[in-house]
């Protein structure tokens, strides 16, 4: 059974992938696989050199920084990053799906779910979902990012209340770990009868 985890910048879909993780899931996590995907030496990185090559260290390899500069303020240029890394994201998650037990639960962590249309692919949804306010705090106490580019980054996601509307199960992160873990595994529950009654 194939789930799509999804959820706004900070709203705690990791920590959700993590329990289902545990609780037996094989999690896909597709910004490991868009790391994995521009790494040097690979197609992608070529391909963003080629594109942007003042993104590149002097190391030769990806600044992040300076791409998410550039890309998250140009809605064409972060389409065409898009166009990029996603088919490579896909490739490398559709191996790793491939070797999954038949009866297993695979699912794939993706921030952009919804956006790029890997939903429709997916047996079930899952949204989390926590105050915009919470979810900047977040953010910039964990990577340095400033209000103003976590704004944009939120921006540049789909709207919560079409997110809400897509997805088959809604997690709320507005308490305690302990809490979204107790949430994480319920839904993770009725997503294992689901598997057992397709």
């Amino acid at each position: 059974m194939r789930v799509g985890l999804t959820g706004g910048i900070g709203a705690g879909k990791s920590a959700v992938a993590q329990t289902f993780a545990e609780l037996g899931a094989l999690v896909i996590d597709a910004d490991e696989l868009a790391r994995l995907a521009v790494a040097p030496g690979s197609e992608g990185l070529a391909a963003l050199a080629a594109r942007w090559p003042q993104v590149l260290r002097a190391d030769g390899a990806l600044d992040r920084a300076a791409l998410a500069a550039r890309v998250f303020a140009d809605a064409r240029e972060l389409s065409e990053l898009n166009a990029i890394v996603h088919p490579l994201v896909r490739r490398l998650s559709e191996e790793r799906e491939s070797a999954a037990a038949p009866d297993r639960i695979v699912v794939h962590e993706v921030p952009l779910l919804f956006e790029t249309g890997l939903y429709r692919s997916c047996q079930a949804n899952v949204l989390v979902v926590a105050p915009l306010e919470t979810r900047i705090g977040r953010v910039v106490a964990r990577s340095g990012l400033g209000r103003a580019e976590v704004e944009r980054r939120a921006r540049a996601q789909i709207e919560p209340a079409r997110a809400r509307e897509l997805a088959d199960y809604l997690i709320e992160n507005d308490g305690t770990l302990a809490e979204l873990r107790e949430r994480a595994a319920a839904v993770y529950r009725a997503l294992e009868t689901r598997a057992e009654t397709r």
